[in-house]
């Protein structure tokens, strides 16, 4: 059986779903059963109850486990969760961990994310057990965020200068876990995602336009972002982790297209303009832009 943590998130969510029509025996880890009621309506899929920051709770979940999918948010946590998961896993019998990772996890990022990442994939390789780092870097979904000053004024707003960036769907990163996790020949493997072309240009001024109307990118200062995130409600700890993050964006560190997402698909991943074809309602403003 597989073992799928962070289920209730949006790459959760899309896993279980992909697994579930594959008819794959999966067990969801959530905390609150209760916000996983659409998950437990799933074919093939059964909820446990657990919490990573806890790993006194993860054993139920874990017994008769044979691969498990580890993922969690983005938070001060998740050094601290993702090991937790890591030891327990082991103690547990676990074969084979996938870890949706970063695309750039250097012990010596400026980005904390980035160190946490790169520090739990140690962890990892050296817990005996089967694993495969899936390295993804931005997902398409955070454009959501742009959603409402698309609508409103034709525009996304970031601070990205002339810079490049390599962005995947959240449905191909599914679609390639799913299959790592139920196929063979990934075990101790770091596996980069391979975007969605090099048509996604902050610095062109046109991200996409394939529902009819360019969107503008307009350039801002840095610290002028982190303030208007700080405005918008976003917490301090998770605005200062932004504006690292988009420092290494613009010396390129998330530009490069990586092979591997096709050739584990077996086909072309999901292109930025389909992706914004297929979510054009959310960008006109037509309907409320999904939560990421």
């Amino acid at each position: 059986m597989i073992l799928v943590t962070g289920a209730t998130g949006v790459n959760g969510r899309a896993l279980l779903n992909r697994l579930s029509a594959n008819g794959v025996a999966t067990r969801a880890l959530v905390r609150n059963p209760a916000k996983a009621e659409a998950l437990a309506a799933l074919p093939h899929v059964e909820i446990a109850q657990g919490d990573m920051a806890r790993p006194e709770t993860l054993a139920t979940a874990l017994r008769d486990i044979d691969r498990a999918m580890l993922i969690s948010s983005s938070d001060p946590m998740m050094l601290d969760a993702q090991s937790n998961f890591i030891a327990a896993a082991a103690k547990a019998g676990v074969r084979h961990v996938v870890k949706l990772s970063g695309i750039m996890p250097e012990l010596d990022s400026a980005f904390r994310f980035a160190r946490m990442h790169g520090e739990i994939e140690k962890r990892l390789e050296a817990s005996g057990m089967a694993f495969t780092h899936l390295r993804a870097g931005e997902f398409m979904t955070a454009y959501f965020r742009q959603a409402p000053s698309i609508a409103a004024k034709g525009a996304m707003f970031l601070p990205m200068e002339d810079a490049r960036i390599a962005s995947i769907d959240v449905g191909d990163i599914a679609e390639i876990a799913a299959s790592v996790l139920t196929g063979s020949g990934h075990e101790a493997r770091p596996i980069p995602h391979r975007a969605a072309g090099p048509d996604h240009d902050g610095g062109s001024g046109k991200a996409f336009c394939r529902y009819g109307k360019t969107i503008r990118y307009v350039n801002v200062p840095p610290e002028a972002a982190r303030q208007a995130q700080l405005a918008n409600g976003i917490p301090p700890y998770l605005a200062d982790a932004l504006f690292e993050l988009f420092a290494e964006r613009r010396a390129g560190k998330e530009a490069t297209v990586w092979p591997n997402a096709e050739e584990l698909l077996g086909r072309a991943p999901t292109s930025f303009d389909e992706f914004a074809a297929r979510n054009a309602a959310v960008f006109r403003g037509d309907v409320p832009p999904p939560k990421v």
